[in-house]
């Protein structure tokens, strides 16, 4: 018995879309952060939460700590950095210029409401961790039960 199967071209695009999307991820992956439009690369980020605390921690390497700005508006949490260039020399012909130079800023919407000004902010070899108390509105209850 032969079945019929309708043809629907958008979906063989999806499809093929959807290849490439899982091409360049496995080639490049994506936890190396997104390029803005000016080519500098947004941190990496990895955000959790436990039952007290939401967890942020981002790869900013070298950066120094006076060079970051954190922020909290709402549910909104913004990183900016700015790094500069070291002067290049004059007198020298380069054959790669990789590193990056520049600002960047990334803002992430928090998973729920946090006490800014509680927060703890870490920087060690090149790894902001913060940690952001949860509001006790949005903190698990427990609630005892007494039989009679």
């Amino acid at each position: 018995m032969t079945r019929l199967v309708r043809w629907e071209p958008f979906r063989e695009m999806v499809s093929i879309r959807d290849m490439m999307d899982r091409f360049i991820e496995d080639s490049f992956g994506t936890a190396r952060g997104s390029f803005d439009g000016e080519g500098f690369m947004s941190p990496p980020v990895d955000m959790y939460q436990t039952d007290d605390d939401v967890i942020v921690k981002a790869t900013l390497p070298g950066f120094k700590p006076e060079e970051i700005n954190i922020s909290v508006t709402g549910d909104t949490l913004s990183l900016r950095g700015e790094t500069t260039a070291e002067s290049e020399v004059k007198e020298a012909t380069y054959h790669m210029r990789e590193r990056r130079f520049g600002s960047f800023s990334r803002s992430l919407r928090l998973p729920s409401a946090v006490v800014a000004e509680r927060a703890k902010a870490d920087f060690e070899n090149g790894i902001l961790t913060l940690t952001l108390p949860k509001a006790e509105e949005v903190k698990p209850k427990t609630i005892s039960l007494k039989a009679k």
